[in-house]
């Protein structure tokens, strides 16, 4: 395994789906050797608990965030040159301005080291929760478009997340994102990430999807040609067993492609680790 291994996507029981520590977690990451290692716990402000029953609210309340940032500040500090830990955050997306606002203030009141934008909902709901029995032009067209809003909030982020989420909820067959029918828009969002100088994540959770990662390795190779160099890694793992996980799959993959080195966020500054 490449000594310079990162994961920068992960939970912990400060989410609602997270299953170990943070202690738990970090504890795995450093004896699987990963030298950069990203907490990012949810902020899923776009979710609109009137329209959920008791179930569904516990299954997506997540922890305390002040004793969330207290406790990975401190572990950061007790991991000191030990593993690079950085004190991310995941953020929803919700078109309303005051939701936007709220991730605003979460902004700059913690100054996580790092934000993933990633959107999980439609209309205060997880696709998870939706009906996405619509045809898939339009359901897939609509969460396309959400993806290339997102990339115009107001507050700071530095990767964009998993593109390509609704897909592990969708029924249809074949779940791909036909760039023949929704290039335009997979290019619009792919050329707004390089304009801002994003980083695109390389997420290895996709759900028991056909495809490996999210995005699929032909979105990344789009994303390659069109003049986008910086990805990071994230394994999106809720318990220490996923830490990591297809690694080393998605290092060939991003070779093959093209690329050289992965990129980690930490304040404002963009680390290149080579691969």
């Amino acid at each position: 395994m490449n000594k310079l291994s990162m994961d920068l996507h992960t939970h912990t029981t400060f989410s609602h789906d997270g299953q170990n520590t943070p202690a738990e977690m970090l504890a795995c990451a450093q004896k699987r050797g990963v030298a950069f290692y990203g907490f990012t716990d949810h902020f899923d402000y776009d979710y609109d608990i009137s329209l959920m029953d008791e179930t569904e609210y516990k299954r997506t309340r997540n922890g305390d965030e002040e004793e969330c940032f207290h406790t990975l500040r401190h572990l950061q500090e007790d991991y000191a040159g030990v593993v690079n830990v950085l004190v991310g955050a995941e953020f929803g997306y919700s078109d309303k301005a005051e939701v936007q606002g709220r991730y605003a203030l979460t902004y700059e009141k913690y100054r996580p080291d790092y934000v993933i934008n990633s959107v999980h909902s439609k209309d205060g709901l997880d696709f998870f929760y939706r009906d996405n029995n619509m045809p898939k032009p339009e359901i897939y067209g609509e969460y396309l478009q959400l993806v290339r809003n997102s990339l115009d909030v107001p507050y700071h982020y530095d990767i964009v997340g998993h593109i390509g989420y609704v897909a592990r909820y969708v029924p249809f067959e074949n779940k791909d994102f036909d760039l023949e029918e929704f290039g335009e828009q997979i290019d619009d969002i792919l050329k707004t990430i390089i304009r801002k100088d994003k980083i695109l994540e390389i997420n290895s959770s996709n759900k028991q999807l056909p495809n490996r990662t999210l995005p699929a390795d032909y979105i990344v190779e789009r994303y390659y040609q069109l003049g986008g160099r910086k990805v990071s890694f994230g394994s999106d793992s809720h318990f220490p067993e996923r830490i990591l996980d297809k690694w080393d799959e998605v290092v060939a993959m991003l070779k093959r492609i093209g690329f050289t080195h992965l990129t980690v966020p930490c304040r404002g500054e963009h680390i290149k680790v080579e691969l």
